[in-house]
Order: C-alpha cells, then sequence, then structure tokens
C-alpha cells in the first residue's frame, strides 16, 4: 500500500516523528507531540539535574534529584570545565545541555545523558558568542537558548538553537522582543516561554540593572523572532522556571532594591496573557533553579539578600493547584545561578 506524503497530510494525520521517538499529530499546520494534546498520555520522566553554579568561587559540580520524591541532592558528576554558574540549560527526555557561562564567559556547550549518573558531561560544540545568563528551553528535538551577557555586560537580544540528539555548533534562532539577561525559560512539547531578566543597557551608565516583567515566546518548530506573550507580576530579574504541557511556573527572584522575594507566579503555555499569582516560596530568594515532572516543580538553591548568602533550601509545588511551596530537601552545596533541566515531558 502507498502511503501520502507528509506534505499532502490532512488534520488529524498521525506519525511516528523517528528524530524525537514521540508520536505526533497534524492539526492543518504543524505537527504537535501528542503529549501536548493528550494530557492522559504524559509519562515524562522525574530526574532533576542542575550544573555547576555559584558557591562563591568556581565548581564543575552536577547533582540530580528525583522531582516526584522529596530528598536531598545526590552527586551525579562533572561538568568538562570548572563553571562560575550562569550557563543556561535545556533537555529532551534522554540528554540535558548546558551553555554559556561566567569563568570566564564563554561559548561552551556541554551535554550529559540524564539516565547516566557517573558519566561526567562531555563538549557539545559552541554558542556562536562568548555569554553568560543566557536561558535555554527545549522541546524533544529543539534547545533553544534565549538573551544572555556578554563579556562587557551587554545584555543581548541572541536567539539561537542546537538539534539535541547530535553534536555541533549553535544555529541562528531569531531575536528576543527586548535585550535582556538572567531571564528564566520553560515551556511545553511545542512552545518556549522566556520570563522577566535585566533590560537592555542604560544609555547615560552602559550598565543594565533595569528589571523587566517581559514575557516572550518562541514555538520549538519554526526559526524566527520571539513574539510578546503577556507580562510577569512583578519586575524581576533571577526566578526559577519549570513547566508541565500546560502550566509554565515561576519562582522568586530579585525586583529593584537589592531584595529578594517569595512569590510564585504561574502562566498557561496555550494562551497569551499576563502571569497570575500561584504562592509562596517557603523562603525568599533569588536565582533558584527550577527543575520539573510531570505534575511537581522543584525550586533549588539561590541567594538570599540582605543576608547575603548562597541558599541549599529545595521546596517544591504542585503544579496542577496553587498553593504555597514546601520543604523538599537540601543542596549538598549551597549555591545559586545554576543551569538545570529535567526529563519531565521534553525539555525545560
Amino acid at each position: 500500500m502507498e502511503y501520502p506524503s507528509l506534505d499532502t497530510a490532512k488534520a488529524g494525520a498521525i506519525r511516528f516523528n523517528t528524530d524525537s521517538s514521540q508520536m505526533e499529530i497534524y492539526d492543518g499546520n504543524q505537527w504537535t507531540g501528542i503529549l501536548a494534546t493528550s494530557p492522559e498520555l504524559q509519562t515524562g520522566g522525574t530526574r532533576g539535574i542542575f550544573g555547576s553554579g555559584t558557591t562563591p568561587g568556581a565548581n564543575n559540580f552536577i547533582g540530580f534529584i528525583d522531582v516526584d520524591t522529596t530528598g536531598n541532592e545526590q552527586d551525579f558528576g562533572d561538568l568538562s570545565a570548572q563553571d562560575q554558574g550562569a550557563s543556561g540549560g535545556a533537555s529532551s527526555r534522554v540528554r540535558g545541555i548546558f551553555a554559556g557561562g561566567q569563568n570566564p564567559v564563554g561559548n561552551q556547550i556541554q551535554f550529559l545523558t540524564i539516565a547516566s549518573q557517573g558519566v561526567d558531561a562531555q563538549d557539545f560544540g559552541d554558542l556562536s558568542r562568548n555569554t553568560r545568563f543566557t536561558e535555554g528551553a527545549a522541546d524533544a528535538t529543539r534547545a533553544v537558548f534565549h538573551g544572555g551577557m556578554d563579556p562587557s555586560s551587554n545584555r543581548e537580544n541572541t536567539i539561537e538553537f542546537v538539534t539535541i540528539a547530535s553534536t555541533g555548533d549553535a544555529i541562528d534562532f531569531g531575536d528576543t522582543t527586548i535585550a535582556r539577561a538572567q531571564a528564566r525559560g520553560c515551556g511545553s512539547p511545542t512552545r518556549g516561554i522566556y520570563s522577566c531578566g535585566q533590560g537592555p543597557n542604560s544609555a547615560a551608565t552602559g550598565s543594565g540593572s533595569t528589571r523587566v516583567n517581559v514575557q516572550d515566546f518562541i514555538t520549538f518548530s519554526t526559526t524566527g523572532n520571539a513574539t510578546d506573550f503577556g507580562d510577569s507580576t512583578i519586575e524581576s530579574d533571577g526566578q526559577g522556571a519549570g513547566s508541565n504541557a500546560v502550566r509554565g511556573i515561576w519562582g522568586g527572584g530579585s525586583p529593584a532594591g537589592n531584595s529578594d522575594q517569595q512569590v510564585i507566579e504561574y502562566q498557561t503555555i496555550a494562551t497569551l496573557g499576563n502571569a497570575t499569582d500561584f504562592g509562596d516560596l517557603s523562603v525568599q530568594r533569588s536565582f533558584c533553579a527550577g527543575v520539573s515532572s510531570p505534575t511537581r516543580v522543584v525550586f533549588s538553591g539561590g541567594y538570599t539578600n540582605p543576608a547575603a548568602s548562597h541558599s541549599d533550601v529545595m521546596d517544591y509545588i504542585q503544579i496542577a493547584s496553587t498553593g504555597n511551596a514546601v520543604d523538599f530537601g537540601n543542596q549538598s552545596v549551597n549555591r545559586d545561578q545554576m543551569g538545570s533541566f529535567s526529563n519531565g515531558h521534553g525539555g525545560l
């Protein structure tokens, strides 16, 4: 029997994508992972990974948790080089990517296999620029890195991507809606959202200390510029983030005034609009890392002001509800500004 070619497929057609090992359905415009449209079929993993971070000082430590089981962080392995935090993280269900960092500010991309603790991260390729505080989000195929800060602390509007299952240098994707760094990204299997951060440099000083509440998004399968999604409830940088196929969650952060916040907020990823209050973290902090399963987000570590200390606190929320975060366990090393990802649904 001769089957119709994919370019003549009709809405409702189903295929198996051998690149992502995922069933997909055609909606008349694009192929979408069935997980995105059938929540009852979600079978994402529960492992969250945290890479490097500021302790203070440089380190190459990688730790992991089981997101659905409370407890302390465990040792996973090492990055291929010391990296004082500020790298972006993104993943499929199989492989995780760290990009950029600040010891010194570099263009390195490293990868690991999420299920294989004890195997150190390996070289993947290079970003197109030396950057720190870039932020990642991913579907099952692409990891997309958004914005960042160059070695002179200029905020950037670059978006670039890699194909997770291969190795090689990053490729241009498009531009952010504004130049910024220290945003946080999460997404569904089809769409990535990037929230808040430090906005464009001041023309008067050359510095970029202005926090923004901007949220923009990209469609993973289609290169192009980011589009406005809505606004966060507060102008901030240094949030933690996580998601399932339906909701994106952001927690903590540092608004203007050198203080930290406890606010948790959420978005319905398929629906443009402003963020809604979810609850509060157990401890106010900024630059915590987020990882998630299909049901939970864990916020890990961070930095607290005015105490000026690195945190080992880990707390979590249930994605489908609203309410305050509760204790999860402790990091093995007090640190903030970690790159992070998980195999919860094919990309964070």
